[in-house]
């Protein structure tokens, strides 16, 4: 996957691993068939003193790709093979959104990561368990999630988050030397990528991984001529979620409609779902 210049309007520089994404044929499965719960509050795991509850779709097993990226459009995000969105009682803090690839143009900063780290070598690997990327994920955990329960999983809890998918669902492998230091989990749906997780080498130099990736990602939309990159959720006030809005043009899901993200601050009341 690696070799493909990237053609559009965009005016994203070139990066290396960015070719067309084979696409799978998909069965017509009845997104009515779904039904949703809520489950009980929990503590939030972004803003302290807040209580969290999640609407999850079931059953699992009729959440394919098109139904998938149906509920995406909705606001929905994966975890395995569960699917939710943020569905709590008082705080509307969690507001979806997506980057417009076509429209992106890459400000100093990101321009500045894609040559730190043009000699990493890409791939798609099987979405199938690795040591030295469970060690990797580990030692990312440790570093940037300490305390969080994450840095605790076990090999198994690893899998069941990231290598669990009923859905397409790349395994993509950066490297440099030989020695892998990032590793980006994307599914594709018919109109985007969604970024389901990266983590990398937490002590590689220099650092700015986590913008090239996402730049990267970027840059393999506009090569499969996908007009959206999903990017989870944007939390003004949590500072691991509220780097998204760097990326632009950005749009958020509001009160049910996908609009255009001020690029001023605003008020999380704004975004407040009904």
């Amino acid at each position: 996957m690696i070799g493909k210049r990237a053609t559009g309007r965009s005016m994203l520089p070139f990066i290396p691993g960015s070719e067309r994404m084979s696409r799978p044929n998909e069965m017509d499965l009845p997104f009515s068939l779904l039904q949703f719960y809520a489950t009980a509050p929990y503590t939030c795991s972004y803003l302290p003193n807040e209580r969290a509850r999640s609407q999850v779709a079931t059953p699992t097993h009729l959440i394919n790709t098109e139904v998938y990226g149906h509920l995406v459009r909705r606001g929905f995000r994966r975890s395995g093979i569960f699917t939710y969105r943020p569905n709590c009682d008082a705080c509307h803090a969690c507001v979806p959104v997506r980057l417009l690839t076509e429209r992106f143009t890459a400000n100093r900063s990101q321009r500045r990561s894609i040559r730190a780290h043009s000699d990493l070598q890409v791939r798609e690997l099987p979405l199938a368990f690795q040591d030295r990327h469970y060690q990797l994920y580990l030692r990312y955990q440790t570093a940037r999630h300490a305390g969080g329960g994450m840095d605790q999983d076990s090999n198994e809890q690893y899998a069941n988050f990231l290598l669990q998918s009923r859905v397409d669902t790349r395994l993509i492998e950066f490297s440099r030397d030989g020695e892998p230091c990032m590793i980006s989990i994307i599914d594709v749906i018919n109109d985007g990528l969604s970024s389901v997780y990266t983590f990398y080498d937490p002590d590689l130099r220099p650092a700015s991984l986590g913008t090239y990736n996402i730049v990267w990602q970027i840059a393999q939309c506009v090569a499969n001529h996908l007009p959206y990159l999903y990017l989870g959720y944007w939390i003004r006030d949590c500072p691991k979620m509220s780097y998204k809005a760097r990326f632009k043009p950005l749009q958020g899901l509001i009160a049910g409609q996908w609009q255009d993200l001020p690029d001023d601050i605003v008020r999380r009341s704004q975004y407040a779902r009904p």
